[in-house]
């Protein structure tokens, strides 16, 4: 009779578990944090396509899309093992804890504050009738938890900033994450550090409202330091090659940061700003703190100081009184606009918005044809942007797979590239000239002055 080794008996013995992200950049960033308190020696960390015994969704709320996608992956994991413990954490678990708790299949909701302590709660990995709840009033997230993923070895995203002061009357976030508060400076830099020394040549900075920076750093409201601060002591980091601004408000990004940006070998040419609408009266309604006039002046700098920098934009379409001029207005705004791409996205009722008490609701069939003409808009956009930078050269950040018999990456200013598959390319930074756009919308390379 065969003996069982030690080791085996460990093996078997531990709960494998597994993580999913639904939403942004920051839930990606604290997903990828909270799976490190996983000790290997007690868990297992498996694909979340993979049987486990325990499974992870960080969820989103921005969009309806977003919960339908939350149910589809607790039916999809109970298939793959239907003992399986399926914890819920995050915004949508903050927001309507009990409505996930309701879910078939749902054993464990975890709100803003307690999404962190995920394994104290993992003691008992029996299935249950109803969801377990530990949520928490919302003013009780005035806290800062620092958070920074390292999954990707290529690019990291290091959350510097959480929760929103802001009332924009369709949004969710400030109910599902609390106050505008700050990491300090130096935790920061301490990060970005480690980052650096583990060969990430990347860093995403991420947060909720980026550019309100500082407040909250240290638990005062005053900012303590500015967004202009922590780029500049970043861009001093010798060892990192780059550094990525997520999104950042219109109405934050000021002269100084577009020009310290225009000014640097670290971060690059590429900025991400949330529009909403080109229709001055659907901003008000919205309560932006802008009006169409600031966002093409942000725009005009950027290009004035950086003529090949890529600039993105979200917009969203439906919202509540766009009437078909409305429409119209945003889509020739954005179509006279030098942007680059576009985020587009239907509006979502939410619960508890001020949004879903306005008047004039667009009927979903009408906003899934303007969301469309939106992407169509998007896909032209990014199309002469690319045109427009081949026979360029430019610096390349090569990914780790295979895709196809290709490798791809992105340039300095975001335009996706691939390379037939050299496996000396991963995760390297290659100067390189654009050659051409391929039938898949990428842009070939197809230079022998590739180190390898």
């Amino acid at each position: 009779m065969l003996g069982v080794t030690e080791e085996m008996t460990t093996k078997l013995s531990k709960p494998r578990v597994a993580f999913h992200t639904l939403g942004c950049k920051l839930n990606f960033s604290e997903t990828a944090t909270i799976s490190r308190d996983f000790d290997p020696v007690n868990y297992e960390q498996v694909s979340f396509d993979s049987p486990a015994e325990v499974y992870v969704i960080n969820t989103c709320s921005v969009t309806e899309n977003a919960d339908k996608k939350f149910k589809g992956l607790v039916r999809k994991v109970l298939l793959q093992n239907p003992n399986a413990f399926v914890a819920a954490i995050g915004c949508y678990a903050q927001l309507q804890p009990k409505a996930l708790a309701a879910i078939d299949g749902v054993d464990l909701v975890l709100g803003a504050t307690e999404k962190f302590k995920l394994i104290d709660y993992l003691g008992d990995l029996t299935k249950k009738n109803l969801g377990a709840i530990h949520s928490c009033e919302i003013s009780e997230a005035n806290f800062y938890e620092s958070s920074y993923s390292l999954d990707d070895r290529t690019r990291a995203f290091l959350k510097v900033q959480d929760g929103c002061d802001y009332k924009c009357t369709y949004c969710t976030i400030p109910a599902a994450r609390g106050i505008s508060r700050s990491d300090s400076l130096e935790n920061i830099i301490e990060q970005a550090l480690e980052i650096t020394q583990r060969g990430i040549k990347e860093i995403v900075l991420t947060g909720v409202n980026i550019g309100d920076y500082g407040k909250g750093e240290f638990g005062n409201k005053k900012h303590q330091h500015t967004f202009l601060d922590l780029i500049a002591a970043l861009d001093k980091i010798e060892d990192l090659k780059r550094i990525r601004i997520s999104s950042i408000e219109p109405n934050l990004l000021t002269d100084s940061i577009i020009d310290f940006v225009s000014q640097s070998s670290t971060f690059v040419p590429h900025f991400h700003l949330p529009l909403q609408s080109g229709n001055d009266d659907i901003l008000k309604k919205m309560k932006r703190r802008y009006l169409s006039d600031l966002f093409i002046d942000r725009v005009k700098h950027i290009k004035s100081v950086m003529p090949n920098a890529c600039i993105g934009g979200d917009v969203i379409v439906g919202f509540p009184g766009e009437t078909d001029q409305a429409f119209l207005d945003s889509y020739n705004f954005l179509a006279q606009l030098d942007i680059s791409y576009l985020h587009v996205f239907s509006y979502s009722e939410r619960p508890n918005t001020e949004a879903i008490q306005l008047e004039g609701p667009v009927p979903k069939n009408v906003r899934h044809k303007r969301s469309k003409m939106l992407r169509g808009l998007s896909a032209k956009k990014r199309r002469a942007f690319y045109e427009n930078q081949i026979g360029k050269k430019a610096n390349v950040l090569f990914e780790n797979e295979n895709k196809k018999g290709y490798i791809t990456g992105y340039t300095e200013n975001y335009v996706k590239v691939r390379t037939p598959w050299n496996p000396y390319l991963r995760n390297s930074l290659q100067e390189v000239q654009l050659e051409k756009i391929d039938q898949e919308g990428f842009v070939r390379v197809v230079n022998k002055k590739i180190k390898v």
